[in-house]
Order: C-alpha cells, then sequence, then structure tokens
C-alpha cells in the first residue's frame, strides 16, 4: 500500500496492466452486476438536472425505468446508484454495434452536457471507499475485463496510466503528479 495525501493506494494499480477492448467485452460492466453504478451525493443531483439532454439519447425501456423509478435509485446495499433496466444493465446504457456504450457520455462528447459520467465509471477498475479518515483506492477484478488485462499487458500500460484521466478529475493534478512520482520509484 502507498498513502498519499489522504489516500491509501493498492499496489495493484501500478502493478496489473489495463487498456479496455470494447470490441472483445462489449461493454459488459455496464450490462452485468447485481447493482448499477454506485454514485457519489452530488453526482445523483447532476443526474436530475441534466435526465432532459441524456433522455435524447436514452432508449425507450431506459426512458420507461429512469421515469418509473428515478434518474438515481438506493440499491440492497443503501447506496446511490443508477437504476437498472429489468435487472439487467445500467438505464444509461445504449447499445451500437452490440457494445454498450454510456449515454451521459455520449451526450456529453456531444457537447450537450458538461457532466462526463459517473466518476465510478470512469475510474473503473479503480473501486474507491471512503472512510473517516482516509479513501482507500484498490483494484477491482472481474472476470469481464480480461480482454483489458490482456491487452493492457500487450501496451504494457499500467492501470493508473489508463485512467490518468479519470484519476485527475477525482483526485487533482497534484495528486496524480505524486502518483507518478511513487510509481518511478515503485519501478526502481
Amino acid at each position: 500500500m502507498l498513502q498519499i495525501e489522504n489516500t491509501i493506494i493498492s499496489l495493484d494499480i501500478f502493478d496489473k496492466k489495463f487498456c479496455c477492448e470494447l470490441s472483445k467485452c462489449k461493454g459488459a460492466c455496464c450490462v452485468h452486476g447485481d447493482s448499477g453504478a454506485p454514485l457519489e451525493d452530488n453526482e445523483v443531483e447532476v443526474l436530475e438536472k441534466i435526465y432532459p439532454q441524456i433522455k435524447l439519447f436514452l432508449r425507450d425501456e431506459s426512458i420507461k425505468t429512469i421515469e418509473n423509478e428515478g434518474a438515481w435509485v438506493i440499491d440492497i446495499d443503501n447506496d446511490k446508484v443508477t437504476p437498472l433496466v429489468d435487472n439487467k444493465e445500467c438505464a444509461y446504457a445504449i447499445f451500437e454495434d452490440n457494445v454498450a456504450k454510456c449515454a451521459i457520455e455520449k451526450a456529453y462528447n456531444a457537447g450537450i452536457t458538461k457532466f462526463q459520467k459517473p466518476i465510478s465509471c470512469h475510474l473503473y477498475p479503480i473501486r474507491f471507499n471512503v472512510y473517516s479518515e482516509f479513501i482507500a483506492i484498490n483494484y477491482h477484478c472481474w472476470e469481464i475485463c480480461k480482454p483489458a488485462l490482456n491487452k493492457g499487458i500487450s501496451l504494457n500500460t499500467p492501470i493508473y496510466v489508463f485512467l490518468k484521466n479519470a484519476l485527475v478529475r477525482k483526485f487533482g493534478t497534484n495528486w496524480y503528479n505524486q502518483l507518478e512520482i511513487a510509481a518511478k520509484g515503485i519501478e526502481k
């Protein structure tokens, strides 16, 4: 483990190689699982606010789910998450060429919203847990990401490099610069 500011970081994010391979996994992380994407408190307000803009990109079944359940829900663990369509895919998932993608991100890329997507999605396969005195940052190993591990190995891309933009978004540039310095020390 490594500490930077108030974060405790698993060494897996330096050691494991990772690079999403949507053509092989088909966006399975948006489809499988027992709950929707975890949301931060500020994200639930954002989703409620931008839903009208995102709605333009959603499938009919997603619109029905969101309008019946809300832009976000509380799951069995009492966490705020995105709703699921028929207990399957995330309600914000859209399908292009049989690949699950994010309608929120599509609206962001089109310049319609300034919110890219939930940070938990942007940071995947990193998961973080907030405790009273620190934030634990860990690698989440999921079988559906095996193609991403293989591609990461072939490109020699550590998780922290693949997720640079997401890590900067969540923890800031100064924090990420410290992470890079720590990575160089670990490599030696």
